[in-house]
């Protein structure tokens, strides 16, 4: 009996108690993803709490008498009467080279699954902008892949350049373009309140062409809950912030954030916050201004890393002076404006010249493309004008005619099929060519044919100089003169029966044409019978 007493009293000696401090709460409301929780005293803005069965949320809400939580995940597993405590926590997502190739959701959890991320560390999801002294001038160039793009409205690494257009113009696929076109950079695609059957599309089009290695995919699917499509591009964005601050390039696209703004709309609304211009809360500007202010491309001093940013805006019936489109046109550094009309005329990608615009410019081109490039704009540029006053007269000078004629040449060369990104040797030796005339005896029918017989003309033959322009990325005058040579064998090797249509000929047709309406008299009318009286 004494042993027993004994070891009682050792037990109490060695037992160590420690107070621990819990802010609790309990739910009094609950519904649509919201909880109203009372007693939470202590908890601070943007604080991360834990429900009692497990799920856990955020405290956005501050008011006198409860605090207003998002959910995050189901809320049916979230009651009335239900614990609620801090965790003293700010939402974080894992983040390091464990991710690359990884579908995941709004809270860095896979979804693929592939088992779990080994992650390096983890990033808070909010996070301030780099400031001024951080930065440097964005001078490097990120290539799409897309012609129209390269060549008129270039991307540089640290921008952020809007995608904006109506629906099924093809916006998705430009980012999707630039995403396989990437070789050095990593690259995270948002999806924000799509369908999960066309993110499966996307991942599998990545996987099938070698995109998936260096590319991350973070989905808030339209089934998921508003607070998971709030939070998925802040998510995405501390991924992307992680290998910026490693010195790497990488990409991030948002597609896209017109959803990302009704699903804030929503969740605003539903915690009674006051709403403004079309139900949205008066913050909606900053909800997307310190989101992509958090792109940038760090000066050598923090390591040299970027984080290019590509957001995406649906408009409704191609208009940009919406209440969204005008606050992202407003943050971002240019926008590429995909045209209806121009999609359903077969020009695509759907690129209006005249209202996209890159405020980098010529700072984030190659020397070579450059040299190409302003040929270009000037000419297209033209084309845009006589096209639009050609509608109205038949009878035009050759001069105007041969400006029209080469608009239409430049229009065909940039066209390019979905998914299939061009090396930038080829964009520039395609564009120097029509840029130069060279293409102006080619009938517009065959334009596109006649690249593709070029281009394979010089990946056969002059291998040397289409290397040296994909490295030293400059047009120098003997690669000019080797071109001159290479498009005068592809002239000559070409099928004249396959389109090819002097200028000549053309002109003297059309002249014949217009002749004929002006000279041609109408048919003298039938005389009429005479009748018996």
């Amino acid at each position: 009996m004494a042993n027993i007493v004994n070891e009682i009293e050792n037990e109490i000696k060695g037992l160590k108690l420690k107070a621990k401090k819990e802010n609790t709460g309990t739910v009094i409301e609950v519904g649509d993803g919201i909880a109203r929780i009372e007693g939470l005293s202590d908890v601070q803005a943007s604080e991360l709490v834990e429900f009692e069965s497990g799920v856990t949320g955020l405290a956005l809400n501050l008011e006198s008498y409860n605090v207003g939580a998002v959910i995050f995940g189901e809320n049916t597993s979230v009651k009335e009467g239900d614990s609620v405590k801090t965790t003293g926590k700010i939402l974080q997502v894992p983040v390091g080279d464990g991710v690359i190739g990884r579908v995941v959701n709004a809270l860095g959890e896979p979804i693929d699954g592939k088992g779990k991320i080994k992650a390096d560390a983890s990033y808070p999801v909010e996070k301030i902008a780099p400031g001024v002294i951080t930065r440097q001038s964005v001078s490097v160039p990120l290539q799409t892949g897309i012609k129209s793009i390269d060549a008129l409205i270039p991307i540089g690494r640290g921008q952020r350049e809007l995608i904006i257009g109506d629906r099924n113009t093809g916006k998705t696929t430009i980012a999707i373009d630039t995403i396989i076109n990437q070789k050095d950079v990593i690259c995270i695609y948002v999806a924000i309140g799509q369908k999960t059957s066309k993110i499966a599309q996307i991942v599998a089009k990545l996987e099938s062409v070698g995109a998936m290695k260096h590319t991350i995919i973070v989905a808030a699917t339209a089934a998921d809950p508003a607070p998971m499509q709030y939070i998925a591009p802040y998510a995405g964005t501390a991924i992307g912030e992680y290998f910026m601050d490693q010195g790497k390039d990488a990409l991030i696209i948002y597609d896209d954030l017109s959803k990302h703004a009704n699903a804030y709309r929503q969740m605003s609304l539903l915690l009674r916050r006051p709403s403004g211009r079309e139900a949205y809360p008066g913050d909606v500007f900053y909800l997307h201004s310190r989101l992509l202010e958090r792109s940038a491309r760090l000066n050598k001093d923090y390591g040299g890393g970027s984080l290019t940013a590509l957001p995406v805006i649906e408009t409704q019936a191609g208009d940009i002076s919406a209440y969204i489109p005008t606050n992202v046109i407003s943050i971002t550094d240019g926008q590429i404006f995909l045209e209806t009309d121009l999609f359903f005329q077969g020009i695509r990608p759907a690129v209006n010249v005249g209202t996209s615009v890159s405020r980098v410019g010529g700072s984030a081109q190659t020397k070579a493309m450059k040299s190409v490039a302003g040929r270009l704009k000037l000419d297209l540029a033209q084309f845009r004008a006589l096209a639009a006053f050609a509608q109205f007269s038949s009878d035009l000078d050759p001069e105007t005619r041969n400006q029209i004629e080469k608009g239409k040449r430049i229009t065909e060369v940039l066209k390019q099929p979905p998914f299939s990104p061009v090396p930038l040797a080829e964009q520039v030796t395609s564009l120097w060519a029509v840029t130069n005339g060279y293409m102006d005896e080619i009938d517009v029918t065959k334009v596109s044919e006649f690249t593709a017989h070029f281009l394979s003309h010089l990946k056969l033959k002059y291998k040397t100089l289409m290397s040296e322009i994909a490295d030293k990325k400059i047009l120098e005058d003997s690669s000019i003169k080797t071109l001159e040579t290479a498009v005068s064998e592809a002239q000559k090797t070409f099928k004249p029966d396959s389109g090819k249509l002097s200028q000549e000929s053309r002109v003297k047709s059309q002249e014949k044409i217009v002749t004929e309406s002006k000279t041609s008299k109408p048919a003298p009318k039938p005389a009429k019978k005479k009748g018996k009286k």
